[in-house]
């Protein structure tokens, strides 16, 4: 098949390489061309525009950094909308705001596409180990083609539904993991404090009820003052801001998150240390 991929990045570029390595024809464009390099010079096509990769394109994927991105990459001057064929496929794996994906369907569905919102957990490390989660909202026919894609990328994929229905579902997932990323810098700090071997507190909270993915696989990085993102925590602080925004309009009080918001805030507005990935809060507390 012939797939188009925008946004190289920490994710985006492991992902595409999986699609390439399962036979498919690529085509890529990232804002920073040399993201893009490595897939080139493996086989992918560098296409100079969003509009030139869904001219390639049956498919196309999408993978940015925040929602004014996503609105550019579709809707711009150069964007996918321009060069998409009839009956053409996107997918926009980005975590965004749910009317936005709402939006994309709807201009989808009113020009002869079809669009699928799929952000994804499981960070840099699910990306390289093609053991993503998937979360879809949209068509359940668009979705059922797509599932031997899908397959090539993840360990698990569901459909929640309603087009915007998979950033929802992403905005429950950011939202619990708020709360193991708080949680296990606090435990970390408290472990050191109190002079404990900071691993053999995490092989023993691994064996018990604490165990979670996010202490698994940050407090490693942690404990070698390895800050660099799987996830970047400005990311992540936008994914909170979306998902507060989401509950607000909801009538929810979303208490633990807000904190976790206003941690993040620090780490990434006062501290400048956005480009950190999530695990970098605990630079916050020094």
């Amino acid at each position: 098949m012939k797939i188009g991929f925008i946004g190289t990045g920490v994710m985006g570029a492991a992902i595409a390489g999986h699609l390439m390595d399962a036979g498919h024809e690529l085509t890529v464009y990232n804002r920073t061309k040399s993201k893009a390099d490595t897939l080139v010079a493996a086989g992918a096509s560098w296409a100079d525009t969003p509009t030139k990769v869904a001219q390639n394109s049956e498919v196309v994927f999408t993978m940015v950094g925040f929602p004014s991105d996503v609105e550019e990459v579709y809707f711009g001057k150069n964007g996918i909308f321009n060069g998409l064929e009839k009956e053409g496929i996107v997918v926009d794996m980005t975590t965004s705001r749910p009317s936005l994906a709402v939006k994309i369907a709807k201009y989808a569905k009113e020009h002869g596409f079809h669009a699928i919102d799929a952000p994804v957990s499981g960070g840099d490390i699910g990306a390289k180990n093609a053991t993503l989660t998937i979360m879809a909202g949209g068509e359940e026919e668009t979705y059922k083609s797509l599932l031997p894609i899908f397959k090539v990328i993840s360990k698990a994929t569901n459909l929640f539904g309603f087009a915007g229905a998979g950033q929802h579902a992403k905005m429950a997932n950011q939202i619990m993991i708020a709360g193991t990323m708080t949680g296990l810098t606090e435990m970390l700090l408290y472990a050191q404090h109190a002079g404990l071997d900071e691993q053999k507190i995490l092989e023993t909270l691994s064996a018990g009820g604490a165990n979670n993915w996010s202490m698994n696989n940050y407090v490693p990085r942690i404990l070698k003052n390895d800050f660099t993102p799987g996830f970047f925590a400005r990311h992540f602080l936008k994914d909170l801001r979306i998902a507060l925004e989401e509950a607000d309009k909801m009538g929810l009080d979303l208490k633990a998150t807000a904190e976790a918001k206003r941690l993040y805030e620090v780490m990434v507005d006062v501290k400048g240390l956005g480009s950190q990935g999530t695990q970098g809060l605990i630079n916050i507390y020094k």
